[in-house]
């Protein structure tokens, strides 16, 4: 503790007079106990990101460790410190977080997935070491969503932890927890953009005169700049406003040019600034058309999305940079252009990589129903649903400047039996289009065609599962048309379908497994997406579609495929360390830029049929197909990128199979071995 006294001492030091505001990531070094762990020295130290449920929710355990947990930490607060205000930062903690500085309560937050700001200037005592608790409680409760879901609720500080120092006058950090400044994009085209920033001042000190000067930002050149004089009254959250216009603006055109200017405000007073903040600005206008789909800038985009859940192998949903970072390289490499982050807000992060790699986002509050399990997502009560506005209020103030988020989710998969949340979910939409006039608003549903609940939000999405929760894959072409023949004015989308699959259940038939079952194949799931897509491709009106899911995650509840705790529908598994066939059916279709083949079935190696079918997934227009170094001959790829050759003849014991293809500049192989019994 005394080394980071040190340090912090050190950096307040070096601090120059111009960076008004400091930030200190205080992660390391915190100590934990659980609150039934009331003996001396039951305390161990851990370091943030933090969950206490990687091992007994990622293990199956149905009833996994759901209570309070206990974070102290010392933080030393010196003399030159006084004067001004004193912030502590979450990014995110599960579910409900209490704040304690030297012993005296400072606040409560409640929810899981939005980050919160607490003001301990009143509270630390100056020249000496503070002592931080922080008691977060994971614990079902009725009035704080989710109330369900199909997923681990993991405990814990599991996102970062900022020390924030400001000056008394400030760009204000407790306007639930943004940044302060909401960069509106009022009217934006090809030819113009005009843009109001809003801005969220605090004062701590008597009224005064103060400045406020907006830079815009290109790369390094500064191409804007605009003042105004304002007189700063004394208060939290003060409200002032900058209009201005760039002609010919460079558009945020998704992975084709997922450009972003940088806006920069500062707060000044005679000459000397109090505080900056600099946000991205990404302009662009997009619209969605009920029989055309989805328009980003005057251009149509068919939206090829994943689902993503917050979690992983062995370290639950505490994740570092680096595993966003993974994440986001297989999104990419699969060639997704969109992506729905369910079912809650995820971390800043990765919305912030979004952004800059020009995908187009879906976020959405935890507002979740049973689906399949019991237990109901709404409880008609007054204080459940005042924590779901505040949340909805969250998600949309902590991100509303992410040019990649085009809609706020309002729902999934909720039910209208005993409390129908329909009335609650319309009041959620008109807050939705008051906090932000600029997005449509979007839910996931499951219920019937006709169920007036789908009617709530902007944009809807069905969860369909045809082919593996009962249904055949020709069912999704079947209701798609119907539903948008008998209501041509839904606008409409997949917001899930997928399959189960473990890389370990390999299959010469391909047939169905048991959704619920211990053998999920891994073939199937493959032929499920295959169907599925086809379909959803070939309707023009289905503007968006989003698979459930690109990465296996952890659900506690669940006992099937090959272990339990784990939902397999991923096309990766938990761990990122397999992408399975399906991936390479969508890289094939979706990702023109990097060529490759690949060959499906190849985790099949024990073998028992002497003839077998081949199929093998390619962007080249063409492959050769060769059977222990004997040509079976080239064949086209089809509309879907695959090639499959029928009835080949295997030898006994050990088969080379070997695909190639050529393009202009480089030969392109993949190999694999099967053996025949």
């Amino acid at each position: 503790m005394k080394g980071f006294a040190i340090l912090l001492f050190a950096f307040l030091c070096t601090i120059t007079a111009e960076a008004s505001r400091r930030e200190i990531r205080i992660n390391d070094d915190w100590q934990f106990r659980f609150s039934w762990q009331v003996q001396k020295d039951s305390e161990r130290r851990v370091d943030l990101p933090h969950t206490w449920n990687a091992q007994d929710a990622l293990s199956g355990k149905q009833d996994y460790h759901r209570g309070v947990g206990n974070y102290r930490k010392k933080l030393s607060i010196g003399e030159e410190l006084k004067g001004k205000r004193l912030y502590l930062r979450f990014e995110g903690a599960n579910t409900v977080t209490n704040l304690f500085i030297n012993q005296n309560h400072v606040g409560e937050h409640r929810g899981g997935y939005g980050a919160f700001v607490f003001d301990i200037t009143e509270y630390v005592d100056y020249g000496k070491e503070n002592e931080i608790l922080v008691r977060v409680n994971n614990a079902l409760q009725l009035d704080i969503m989710p109330l369900v879901g199909d997923f681990n609720f993991y405990g814990g500080i599991y996102r970062d932890v900022y020390f924030i120092i400001t000056e008394e006058q400030h760009i204000s950090l407790t306007d639930y927890a943004s940044p302060g400044v909401y960069l509106i994009q009022d009217k934006v085209s090809k030819e113009s953009a005009d843009v109001t920033a809003r801005i969220k001042l605090s004062n701590y000190a008597n009224a005064q005169n103060a400045t406020l000067t907006l830079n815009i930002y290109d790369g390094i050149k500064n191409i804007l700049t605009k003042q105004k004089e304002i007189q700063l009254q004394q208060g939290e959250n003060l409200q002032e406003e900058i209009s201005f216009s760039i002609n010919k603006p460079r558009l945020w055109n998704g992975k084709q040019d997922p450009f972003s200017y940088r806006a920069e405000i500062v707060l000044s007073m005679n000459g000397e600034v109090k505080d900056k903040v600099t946000q991205s600005l990404g302009l662009r206008y997009y619209h969605v058309d009920a029989d055309k789909g989805f328009f980003l800038n005057g251009e149509h985009i068919k939206l090829k999305g994943i689902c993503r859940h917050q979690d992983r192998a062995e370290v639950g949903n505490a994740l570092h940079p680096m595993h966003h970072d993974e994440d986001m390289e297989i999104i990419l490499e699969m060639g997704t252009n969109a992506m729905r982050l369910a079912h809650y807000p995820q971390a800043t992060y990765f919305y912030d990589l979004a952004d800059k790699n020009g995908l187009i986002v879906w976020a959405e509050i935890p507002f979740i129903g049973p689906g399949g399990y019991a237990e109901q997502g709404y409880v008609n009560q007054p204080s459940f649903r005042e924590n779901g506005k505040e949340q909805l209020i969250e998600l949309i103030r902590q991100h509303y400047n992410h040019p990649s988020i085009c809609m706020w989710g309002l729902y999934n998969e909720l039910k209208t039996e005993g409390d129908n949340p329909e009335e609650y979910v319309a009041e959620l939409n008109a807050l939705a289009h008051k906090e932000d006039p600029t997005r449509p608003t979007v839910a996931a549903s499951f219920l019937g065609d006709d169920n007036n609940l789908n009617r709530q939000s902007d944009l809807v999405g069905w969860n369909k599962y045809y082919g593996w929760y009962g249904g055949s894959f020709s069912d999704m072409a079947i209701w798609g048309d119907r539903i948008h023949g008998n209501f041509p004015e839904y606008k409409i989308a997949i917001s899930e379908y997928g399959a189960g699959a473990s890389i370990y259940h390999q299959q010469e038939e391909v047939k169905a497994g048991s959704a619920s079952g211990w053998w999920h194949p891994e073939n199937w799931q493959t032929a499920y997406h295959i169907g599925n897509w086809k379909a959803i491709n070939e309707r023009p009106f289905i503007w968006g579609s989003f698979i459930w899911n690109l990465f296996d995650f952890g659900a506690a509840h669940r006992t099937e495929g090959d272990r339990p705790g784990i939902n397999d529908k991923g096309l990766v598994t938990f761990d990122r360390k397999v992408k399975k066939d399906a991936f390479f059916f969508y890289k094939a279709n979706w990702n023109k830029e990097e060529p490759f083949v690949y060959i499906a079935d190849r985790r099949h190696t024990n073998r028992t049929n002497t003839k077998t079918t081949v199929t093998v997934f390619t962007n080249l227009p063409e492959a050769e197909l060769w059977i222990n170094g004997k040509s079976m001959g080239k064949q086209k790829a089809n509309t879907y990128a695959t090639i499959i050759w029928e009835n080949i003849s295997l030898e006994k014991g050990r088969n080379n199979i070997e695909v190639k293809a050529d393009s202009a500049k480089h030969l392109y192989t993949d190999f694999t071995e099967w053996f025949l019994q």
